[in-house]
């Protein structure tokens, strides 16, 4: 039996033996919520215990780093080292979860439990991020195990901190770029276009966070014998927002709208099927002259993520002092990240708002990468898919999400390669998140296939 098909056997075996749902059940019972200081013991236990022990067993040394950013969660690189002649892939994953939100799963469910209902395993992490790189390191180890070596070289890095914008990492593969150095990126994160098929994108939407903030007076004044006298900060701000985008949300500001959605990127996006959301879309929401398809993944979108002025949990007959609106916007390649700020900043004053203050955010944020969908390794990878799955994969210029791209694409100047394990039905983020036991074996194969492909054929030629 050819390697290939002996390392897709094993991996076969791993997933209908159990011992998948056994090392993620392990995996999801860590509650490593690094955006609450209950998870912070929990967050190098994932390393040390679970990371560590797992990875040494397949012949990886580790090595184990405190973040550049003081307070921020710990990162792990293992590598496994076979010869300096082969390639060299670096896989990333982060160990760390969303707040669990134990009060809004439903009965039956508990986000530190891997819970299994028909096609469903239930649990915080389930699908973001710990079953991606466990499907991902498993893969490497059914490889192993078939022929006693991966024939390639590889490193693993994990972060514990991706949940709260990855603090630190920048920094860290700029000190670190020569332990980092690789051939290639291929990570997994984010939700596949379906359930059915493979997905590969090659980057990600930015991310821009900042407040909205008119902030004319101290207190709050009595509606009746103020009202027409004193200005109301949130019509104000209303009218600011709404000078933004048009009524369906088309960005305005002349400097938001990029220039890179360009015949080929409209080319590759126009063969892709709809999100299967779980949801119900907006057809008439959006940038009336693109599809679907290329407003999410080939445009930038505003959003107003969370208003307030006054006490909305008990309103009084005053006129607030304040009002602050949190907004965002996701980019893609072709806006200039330093402008986003200045530009709206030009633009509410052409439109007299001067009195609204813009205030950045100090979470991390994601700037926009994108790989050329034509080449050599989203070819190498696409084909390989296929070839495990059965299914030809679909292709994204870039995630429609935000992730740490930067860090592996601009710093570590790598070709990015990511295969999603999850998708957008998976509650991510939310209450009842889960990963479907269909994808992952699906993926286990896929991931074996890719890595044995690249075992016996070596980096595709540019």
């Amino acid at each position: 039996m050819a390697i290939r098909d002996t390392a897709l056997a094993k991996i076969t075996e791993y997933f209908d033996s159990g011992r998948f749902r056994s090392e993620l059940a392990a995996l999801v019972a860590r509650p490593t919520e690094s955006q609450d200081p209950r998870g912070t013991p929990h967050l190098m236990g994932y390393l040390t215990e679970a990371m560590v022990p797992m990875l040494s067993g397949m012949g990886f040394t580790t090595e184990l780093f405190d973040n550049p950013q003081p307070g921020a969660g710990p990162l792990l690189v293992a590598q496994r080292i076979e010869d300096p002649a082969l390639p060299t892939v670096l896989v990333y994953g982060h160990g760390d979860v969303i707040r669990a939100q134990e009060d809004q799963w439903r009965e039956g469910l508990s986000p530190f439990e891997l819970t299994e209902e028909g096609d469903r395993l239930y649990g915080r992490g389930s699908a973001d991020n710990k079953v991606q790189h466990l499907i991902n390191i498993r893969a490497m180890a059914a490889l192993i195990e078939a022929q006693g070596r991966l024939g390639f070289n590889a490193k693993v890095l994990i972060e514990m901190g991706e949940e709260n914008g990855s603090p630190g990492l920048k920094q860290f593969c700029e000190e670190h770029k020569e332990l980092l150095a690789s051939d290639v990126l291929i990570a997994s994160d984010g939700p596949r276009l379906s359930p059915e098929a493979p997905t590969i994108f090659t980057g990600s939407r930015g991310g821009s966070l900042f407040d909205l903030r008119v902030d004319l007076r101290e207190g709050a004044h009595h509606s009746g014998n103020f009202g027409g006298l004193l200005a109301d900060p949130a019509i104000i701000l209303a009218h600011a927002l709404a000078c933004i985008t048009d009524e369906r949300g088309q960005i305005a500001v002349p400097e938001w709208r990029p220039d890179s959605l360009t015949p080929r990127i409209r080319e590759v996006l126009s063969v892709l099927p709809g999100v299967e959301s779980g949801i119900a879309l907006d057809p008439d929401w959006g940038e009336e002259s693109l599809t679907m398809s290329e407003r999410v993944f080939g445009w930038n979108s505003f959003a107003v993520l969370a208003m307030v002025s006054g006490v909305p949990e008990a309103p009084v007959n005053a006129i607030s002092g304040w009002a602050r609106a949190t907004c965002q916007l996701r980019f893609v390649v072709g806006t200039d990240p330093d402008d986003i700020l200045p530009a709206l900043r030009r633009h509410l004053d052409k439109h007299g708002f001067d009195k609204v203050e813009i205030v950045p955010s100090d979470r991390g944020a994601f700037p926009a990468t994108r790989l050329d969908p034509d080449h050599p390794w989203v070819r190498f990878a696409t084909a390989s898919l296929e070839r495990s799955t059965g299914t030809a994969p679909h292709i994204l210029p870039n995630l429609g999400g935000s992730l740490p791209n930067d860090c592996f694409a601009e710093v570590l100047a790598l070709p990015t390669i990511w295969v999603p394990h999850s998708y957008a039905g998976c509650n991510q983020h939310a209450p009842n998140e889960h990963v479907l036991k269909s994808l992952s074996r699906q993926a286990l194969l896929g991931m074996t296939g890719l890595f044995a492909d690249l075992a016996e054929h070596g980096a595709p030629e540019a």
